[in-house]
């Protein structure tokens, strides 16, 4: 999920390994390039904050200019919340 702003206006997209035909308003984009600060967050959503919160102030301790834009990385599905996993990206300036 690549958060757009803080609103939040966010879009969802899914990595694809082949091309495919596009129709409606599912369209083709790219995560942003550039230097990031990232973790990687193991265990169930509700987590998430700690994540975050974990990379933003490690930006402030290392005195990372954070550019606004992050986004997660989910891995795959898994009916146990011990085993999930989602990558936590913010880019920086």
């Amino acid at each position: 999920m690549l958060y757009l702003d803080d609103v939040p206006h966010v879009e969802v997209g899914v990595e694809l390994l082949v091309p495919c035909p596009l129709t409606g308003r599912v369209v083709a984009s790219a995560l942003p390039a550039g230097e990031v600060a990232m973790t990687v967050h193991y265990g169930p959503y509700s987590g998430l904050g700690a994540a975050h919160r974990a990379v933003i102030d490690w930006c402030a301790a290392q005195e990372e200019q954070k550019v606004g834009t992050r986004w997660e990385v989910y891995g795959p599905h898994n009916d146990d919340p011990a085993k999930v996993w989602t990558e936590v990206y913010y880019l920086l300036a």
